[in-house]
């Protein structure tokens, strides 16, 4: 199956009102439970998911990888529309599998109220991912683009 990438609907709204920054934010990915399903509009928030995070362990922390900036906050006027990326989230399973996992979830992090971070999107990897002892998982090519209808 296709991997695909859903934006939070508050997006666009956050954004307006100064709260989610693409240049001076901390973004961080998390993994998801195999039954996850993302919903655009009711997961706007890290305390709105945390049930379905992936237990931390063997190489897994819980509020999963700090993303770096890798290329920051872009204009497109040729595809008309904004783009956001960062360097590749890595994992490496120790003492055990991690997952299942059916996805990630990409949030701005607030480190003061964790429960309080906003989310960005979903990328939903399209099948289940076992990360097996001493293998590391990457996340290759994180961004999203933001393009009117989304």
């Amino acid at each position: 199956m296709a991997i695909t990438r859903t934006l939070a609907n508050g997006l666009l709204y956050e954004m307006g009102r100064g709260s989610l920054n693409f240049e001076t934010g901390i973004f961080r990915a998390i993994l998801m439970k195999p039954a996850f399903v993302f919903d655009r509009i009711e997961h706007d928030r890290y305390s709105k998911v945390t049930d379905q995070e992936i237990p931390m362990g063997n190489g897994y922390a819980s509020g999963g990888a700090l993303l770096l900036d890798a290329g920051g906050w872009q204009q497109d006027n040729t595809w008309a529309m904004a783009t956001i990326s960062w360097q590749d989230a890595v994992w490496t399973a120790q003492g055990g599998s991690i997952g299942p996992v059916s996805g990630a979830v990409v949030m701005q992090f607030s480190e003061d109220t964790p429960g309080d971070s906003r989310i960005v999107g979903h990328i939903n990897f399209g099948e289940l991912v076992t990360v097996t002892e001493g293998v590391i998982f990457q996340l290759k090519n994180m961004g999203f683009d933001l393009r009117q209808g989304g």
